[in-house]
């Protein structure tokens, strides 16, 4: 199977400028995937809702924080996870499936690993897990999304680089493409990746049609069936 070549800079651009609603709307048109699969679950949460759509690849990983490491009282060599950030398309946004249960008992990601990721082209981070140290995040400009925020790190590792997970209901591959903002998180399809933008511009100004026709003094239902019918 072939793989489909990556986007370039004005097609990544061209993505951040819907929200993930209408990337949704876009992508339902191509009929490349079932209309609910492919998005994040209301158990994740956008930490910085006012920030732009986030547009990046994800690297994968599971996390665990719950328990301690057999020898030692901390886990510190990180140096093999940064390298496999690396290998991962930039924009890269880290994703990790946190399998504690119930997940988030620990944030892997606080101020000092955002500036890591931030150091290693990442955007963004998402996990069910937890995250932490919230204000100094979001003046580093990394967008965070995940099911709690806590206080610890607690025993935070990572382990299974690279294997496909599930977050928020959310399979989630290597090398996905993924885009995200104050609703959710959502994987747009390689295949038609190049040729999103263009139909969620479309579907935007249809839709702001009926918007501006239904505030107007001319509005009734007769014609609205005829401003609908003129969409279709």
């Amino acid at each position: 199977m072939a793989v489909a070549p990556l986007l370039t800079e004005e097609e990544l651009d061209a993505l951040r400028q819907f929200d993930t609603c209408m990337i949704a709307n876009a992508i339902e048109t191509f009929n490349v995937r079932l209309r609910n699969t492919g998005f994040s679950d209301a158990g994740i949460r956008c930490m910085f809702p006012d920030a732009p759509p986030m547009v990046g690849y994800a690297v994968t990983g599971r996390l665990r924080s719950g328990e301690p490491p057999i020898g030692g009282s901390s886990f510190h060599d990180r140096a093999g996870f940064w390298n496999s950030i690396l290998e991962v398309p930039s924009p890269r946004i880290l994703v990790l499936e946190d399998m504690d249960n119930p997940p988030g008992r620990g944030a892997f990601v606080g101020d000092m690993h955002a500036a890591i990721l931030k150091a290693l082209g990442c955007v963004g981070y998402l996990t069910n897990g937890a995250v932490r140290e919230l204000p100094s995040v979001r003046a580093m400009g990394v967008q965070l999304f995940a099911g709690s925020v806590a206080v610890s790190h607690a025993y935070a590792h990572i382990f299974e680089l690279g294997a496909v997970i599930s977050v928020g209901g959310m399979e989630v591959r290597p090398r996905d493409l993924l885009h995200g903002d104050r609703h959710g998180v959502l994987t747009v399809p390689a295949a038609i990746a190049a040729n999103v933008a263009a139909v969620a511009d479309r579907l935007q100004r249809a839709e702001q049609k009926i918007i501006d026709f239904c505030r107007s003094r001319d509005f009734s239902v007769a014609k609205l069936r005829d401003v609908m019918k003129t969409l279709s």
